[in-house]
């Protein structure tokens, strides 16, 4: 959820289209939603690739936005997704959107959600990195997942109803069991 003509949305929407190859890579479609109109959005687009492309210049490239945004000045969708701030009202008394980054799944259900503060802007990286985790364990039917700062290409853990047996068939590169006090094996690691 995006506010036009707000600094920290706009670097995050600028942020947003530059990392758009990379998500459409992933086969993942961008849509952001602004409680502003369309001309607004129009108007705000432009700043979007102007700031945008002031920080791609090193790298020699653009910024254009080639995702939509919603309009939704009534606020009727923010609801509808229950991305409205708890606390926060705008000078007209109207709850305020969240500043909330969902990932929707094929089957059009919310796999993951971000909620930031109006005071800290989204790291695409780690946006990234989370649809990659889900990717990876979607992959695999929910067998495995990923563990506290995983990148890919490191090894995934094997989920806790997979027998050691059921392991070793699914994974006949192998796996390593974590030794830890408990001595319950539970933590396997494994190359996905």
């Amino acid at each position: 959820m995006a506010a036009d003509f707000t600094p920290v949305c706009t670097t995050e929407m600028a942020a947003m289209a530059g990392y758009a190859k990379e998500f459409e890579k992933r086969g993942v479609k961008l849509l952001g939603i602004s409680c502003d109109d369309v001309e607004s959005h129009r108007q705000w687009t432009k700043d979007v690739e102007a700031y945008g492309g002031k920080q791609q210049q090193q790298q020699h490239t653009t910024t254009k936005v080639t995702f939509p945004i919603l309009a939704d000045p009534a606020r009727d969708a923010i609801r509808q997704l229950n991305m409205v701030d708890p606390d926060e009202k705008d000078a007209a008394g109207r709850s305020m959107p969240s500043r909330a980054l969902h990932v929707v799944g094929p089957d059009k259900a919310v796999k993951l959600s971000f909620l930031y503060p109006a005071t800290t802007g989204r790291n695409m990286d780690e946006v990234l990195r989370a649809v990659d985790s889900l990717l990876t364990a979607a992959k695999h039917g929910g067998k495995v997942a990923t563990p506290a700062n995983w990148k890919p290409g490191e090894c995934a853990v094997i989920a806790p109803g997979v027998s050691d047996e059921e392991a070793r068939k699914m994974f006949p590169q192998g796996f390593e069991t974590a030794d830890l006090p408990s001595k319950k094996g539970y933590l396997r690691f494994t190359k996905v």
